[in-house]
This record gives structure tokens, sequence and C-alpha cells, in this order.
């Protein structure tokens, strides 16, 4: 049985970085298949706006959607159907997705995939896999069972989320940037991908990086980032962090 999200929020924290006036952001950390908690989470962030009105209410997903957990199709028509009433929503790729759509491009990824929890994803779309993780199929024959499994509107969606995204001085990606590298000239194998050199680094990026893709027991507030991840699939814990004017919090 799924846990339940669990109630955490704590008090606003100033912080050197800000986003426009009149504008609040939640910003999600990887769902992975945990369509129970994201709707709660919805429900979570519907309450908390009304409690205090802003302009303007922006959703900030972080990427890894599908893998691990297995709900991928529910959280699919969540983020396609279920964003809250007022919210504008903006879509980052995670690494997840980006091997789902290489493997949807080239059967040859099959293996790649699978190696990082591909078995929920293709359970949830009923194209069986057993416990070894092969299909007893050609890897092209098993991509068109995929593909024919698909709803035409999840593919069109995950084909079309963005690698990073910044508001005010806040920069949102999936895993982190490459230090030393200016945001406008990183490539999108380190957005979707990077760890260590990132997270070890003390260094100014430029702007605040909000992130997920590197599990954390809870969210961790730095100078120079945010991380969001806490392996909601097998805690039950999916985090959010609710940024206004100088202000940080956490749902």
């Amino acid at each position: 049985m799924f846990a339940f999200l669990k109630k955490i929020t704590t008090r606003a924290r100033p912080s050197s970085s800000r986003v426009p006036e009149g504008v609040r952001v939640y910003a999600v950390g990887d769902v992975h298949g945990r369509a129970d908690l994201l709707q709660r989470l919805h429900l979570r962030m519907t309450e908390d706006a009304r409690s205090s009105p802003m302009e303007e209410n922006v959703v900030v997903y972080l990427g890894d959607y599908v893998d691990r957990g297995l709900q991928v199709r529910e959280v699919l028509d969540t983020l396609l159907t279920g964003l809250p009433e007022g919210f504008q929503a903006v879509y980052l790729r995670g690494n997840h997705e980006e091997m789902m759509l290489r493997f949807l491009e080239d059967p040859q990824h099959l293996e790649a995939w699978m190696s990082i929890g591909a078995q929920a994803t293709l359970m949830n779309y009923r194209v069986g896999v057993n416990g070894n993780g092969s299909t007893g199929k050609r890897a092209a024959e098993f991509r068109e069972a995929l593909r024919d499994a698909m709803p035409d509107d999840h593919l069109y969606f995950l084909r079309l989320l963005q690698t990073s995204f910044t508001l005010g001085d806040y920069y949102f990606v999936h895993a982190g940037v490459r230090p030393g590298r200016p945001l406008g000239s990183q490539k999108t194998e380190d957005l979707l991908w990077i760890r260590d050199d990132f997270l070890s680094s003390t260094s100014d990026f430029g702007a605040r990086i909000v992130h997920g893709h590197s599990i954390v027991d809870q969210p961790e507030v730095r100078p120079n980032r945010i991380s969001l991840d806490t392996g909601a699939y097998a805690t039950g814990v999916l985090s959010c962090a609710v940024l206004e004017a100088d202000q940080v919090r956490f749902l």
C-alpha cells in the first residue's frame, strides 16, 4: 500500500534570492510514478494559495515523472489534466524522460533505460517484462508495443518538456549545472544527469539553482542551490519548495 504524503511545512526563511513581486512559485521534486502523492500535493498547493492570495501562482515540476513508481500513466494524466485552478505550469525534463524518449526513437536504448528503472513504466503501460527485465522480444518489437500502448498526448507531453527555466534570481533544472560554465551555455547532458561536480560545488552559479535528481533525506537549502528530490517513490515523501519575494518554505 502506498504511504500518504507526509505533511511537512517549515517556516519561511529569508534568502538573498528573490522571485518577482506578486509571484509565488511552487517547485515540485521528482514524482517517479507516485500519482497519489502528486494529487495530494496539488490539494495542499491549492489550500496554500487560497490562504494567502497572490497575483500569480506558478508550479515548476523538476522532471522524472516516469519509472520506479507504479502509477506512471496516472502521473502523466494528472499533469495533463489535474493542474490546480489558477496555477500556471512549467514542466521540466528529467533524465528518466530523456531515456524513455531515446528508446522510443531508437530501440537500441532499451537496455540502458532498463538499467535506471524502466520496468515500472513498462508494466504500467501493460507491456510485460519478466523479473530480469528481458522482454523475450526484439527491441524494435518492444518499442512498438510501448508506442501502441501510450496515449498520443502522453508522448506529445514528453517531447515538449523544457530542460531549464529561469524566474527572478532562480534557475530551475532537473539535475544541476556544470560549475564554471555560464547558465546560457550549459549542456543538456549536465542539466539532466550531473551529480558530484555540481553537488560539491560552493560556487556562485549566477542564479540559485532549484533541482531534484539526487535524493536527500529532506529538502536542502544552500546559498547556491535548493535540493528537492526526497525519493517519493520509496519514501512516500514528495517535497515542494514555495518561493515568494525573498522567502523560502516547504510543503
